[in-house]
Order: C-alpha cells, then structure tokens, then sequence
C-alpha cells in the first residue's frame, strides 16, 4: 500500500483543497492518470499518479483542506482489499442537510489545516462538540468559538449557518491561546461592526496569499515610486496601423498592453537592476527576462508569466498574453505559468483609471504601473491640441534599485513607447 499526498503545486502553497476525485475507491489507476484536482492559492490543478494500482481509500473528501505533505488517498495493488471514502464527521450524529452549503465549497484554513471529516472539537469540560467539517472550518476563519455557539442541526449539531449567525452577531470570538513566551503586545486591527444585513465571506486560499504576500511585500520592501506620463499618440498610431493589417490578414489585434510589456521587455535588457531579486545573502541579477502580467479574476489577482519576452515577436507576446489570461480567469494554470516572473506589468488603463501605484510581486524587485490612454489639451508642433497621455509609475525595491537607476529606466522606457517602432524592430 502506498500513500497519496498533498502535493506543492505552487511556490507560496502551504495547503490545498481537494476540488474533485477523478478517481473513485476501486478504480484502477495507472501512471500518469490524473487522480484529482486539488485547489491552491492560485489555480485548480490537476495531480497525476506516479505508479500503478487501485484506488484504496480516499482520505480527503471533495471540499476539505489538507496541508502539504499529508495524506489524502492510499493506493494499492490489483487484487489487494480496498477500503471507502474518508469517515463520516461523527458516526452518531445525523448527517447535515446538504441544502445548507455544497460540500466542495473550496475555503481554506488561514494557518494550520482545516480538520479532516473525523476531527473532534470538544468544550473546555470535555463534552463533545457535534460540528460539521465545513462549519468548524468557517469557525476558525471568522473566529467564532465553537463551545458558545448554540447547534440547528440535528441533535443539535452545529452547521454552518449557526457560525455565520454567531459571527453576525458580534458574539462567541474564540479566545486567543497563551503565548509561550512574554512578547510585546500587537497592534490589533480594529473590528468592523457586524449586523444582520452583512454577508461574511470566509477567504479563499487565493485571498489569503494575496493578503499574506502584499502585507510582507509593504512590510519588507522599502517602496519608492518613480512617475513619468509620456506622449502616447505615437503607441495609438503603432498600433492602429498593425491591428488594421492584422485584421486584413484574418490575425488576432494587439493591445496597447501587449507593446507595453514587448518595450519594458527590451529596455530592461540595458537595465539588469530592474531585472533583479533580493535575497539576504545577495542580489540576484537575472540572466533571463520574464515578465508577469496582473490579471483579475473573480477570486483575486493572478500574476501567469510570458517567459523570455525580449526574445519572442510582438504577436507572439499578445497570443501568450491571450491564453494566460484566459487560463488565469478558469483557474488552469500551471506552475511553470505562474512562477519564475521577474518583472511584472499591471495595467488597470481598460477601466479608465489615469495612475495608480502598484506593490511589488516578491522576489521581484520592481513592477510598472500603468494607467490609460486619455485625451487632453496640449501643444503639438507648436501648437494647441488635443493630445492623447498616459502615466506609468515604476515601484521599486530600494534595498535593489537606486532612485537614479529607477529614473534611468522609466525615463528610456518612455522614449521607447514614444517611438514604439523600437520595441518591435
């Protein structure tokens, strides 16, 4: 018999949700199939068996969360017994009605992992605590004390609409646990008021990452910010012409994004800082040139990377471009799509926002902020015009990128995108 663990499917994973068994206890499996989906901090990813057998038992269930490294499923030989499915939450308790939640709701546990579907909680007297799976684990994210919260499930079993209710009502907090050690006291986050009318939703892994990787990011990274708006009209017209050819040709258009992340590509050729990682023991100066873009999906920010874009054609970067996202939003991504960026571009221009500041995406040490493309009033060949604008701003690492070498590169990229024959020459 062998054991089927969480895998690590992503560089900041620390748990995973079992999103759908692909197998069933007694299929046989062989090597390469795919055993299930198991939901990260970044996408629904498909793991594949590493050796020949029969699905034995299945540990854990669709919907619940194990930590990486621990079991989920036990395979074993053809002809060998097999076991079930993971045990029912508690053997006397009647089962919670499957109208309140459905069960693969993928909700992960902030720090330690949910408890599996046998998990006990108990009051501080011993007594036990009838609870569901789910109901325990929306208890933890919105820290609502189990032992004072009143059960309507059956024999008083409590569901997850008790917890919400409990939360909703400012009552049953769960107590902190004693520190080991004296430490000095945590600012705490101030509560927000909580009444009927409000809808707690307990975060998703992807939620807590961005939560968990932002906070350090500001906290580790001394952020300084470079700004530059530059003369856009000469990008709208690169790219009006070559849409109007590609469309011509029966080809997929370009965006203004996509001649964005080609220049920042090409410029951070002759600026290798920007194309930099920290580290405590030294500054990683990368070889390569791999450019995240920020896409938002309904469940948080993604970042897939296009890698080598100095390398590849501008065409090739927008078809990329097209497909991650895509994969992005339907949560498909692989890993190898979404690690190894060393820069990143962000570009919230599509909703008319004129200028923003971005946070660096760690290890990375800078990442560009874009904004739109806007008409304005100004002079052209001497003359009053409307002119078309757009502001980007670089956010840099200072423990990496001097404010000079920031202002050099900004400063060349915007020559760049001002005669954006350049970035595609």
């Amino acid at each position: 018999m062998s054991e089927i663990l969480m895998p690590r499917l992503s560089d900041t994973m620390e748990e995973g949700v079992v999103a759908a068994w692909r197998k069933q206890v007694g299929d046989e499996v062989k090597t390469g199939d795919v055993l299930v989906e198991i939901e990260t901090d970044k996408a629904v990813m498909e793991h594949e068996a590493y050796e020949d057998g029969v699905l034995a038992e299945i540990l854990v269930k669709e919907g619940d969360t194990a930590p990486i490294g621990a079991p989920i499923a036990r395979l074993v030989g053809a002809g060998e017994p097999v076991g079930g499915t993971a045990p029912a939450p508690e053997p006397t308790a009647a089962p919670e009605p499957t109208a309140e939640a459905p069960a693969a709701e993928p909700v992960a546990a902030p720090e330690a992992p949910a408890p599996t579907a046998s998990a006990v909680v108990t009051r501080p007297d011993g007594e036990r605590i009838l609870s569901s799976p789910l109901a325990r684990r929306d208890a933890r994210d919105l820290g609502v004390d189990l032992a004072a919260v009143e059960g309507s499930g059956p024999g008083g079993r409590i569901i997850r609409a008790d917890v919400a209710k409990a939360a909703a009502n400012g009552a049953a907090t769960a107590p902190a646990a004693a520190p080991s050690a004296p430490a000095a006291p945590a600012q705490p986050q101030a509560a927000p008021v909580v009444d009927e009318t409000d809808e707690l939703i307990p975060l998703t892994s992807i939620r807590k990452t961005i939560a968990r990787r932002l906070t350090e990011s500001m906290q580790s990274s001394p952020h300084f910010y470079v700004t530059k708006t530059i003369d856009a009209g000469p990008l709208s017209e690169l790219r009006a012409q070559l849409n109007e050819r590609l469309v011509a040709a029966d080809r997929k258009k370009v965006s203004v994004n996509d001649i964005i992340v080609r220049a920042a590509a090409v410029v951070l050729r002759d600026h290798p800082v920007v194309n930099s990682s920290f580290t405590p023991e030294a500054i990683v100066r990368h070889g390569r040139i791999h450019v995240g873009i920020a896409v938002a999906t309904e469940t948080g920010l993604v970042v897939p990377v296009i890698r080598d874009a100095d390398t590849k054609s501008l065409t090739s970067i927008s078809a990329e471009t097209r497909t991650l996202a895509g994969k992005a939003r339907d949560r498909k991504l692989g890993l190898d799509e979404m690690t190894g960026g060393t820069f990143t571009v962000s570009n919230l221009g599509m909703y008319g926002i004129d200028h923003f500041t971005a946070v660096i995406n760690p290890p990375e040490a800078a990442i560009l902020a874009v904004g739109a493309v806007r008409s304005e009033p100004g002079v052209k060949n001497g003359e009053l015009a409307v002119v078309q604008k757009m502001t980007m701003t670089l956010s840099s690492d200072h423990r990496v990128i001097d404010g000079a070498q920031a202002a050099e590169f900004v400063r060349d990229l915007a020559a760049v995108l001002q005669d954006p024959w350049l970035a595609i020459a």
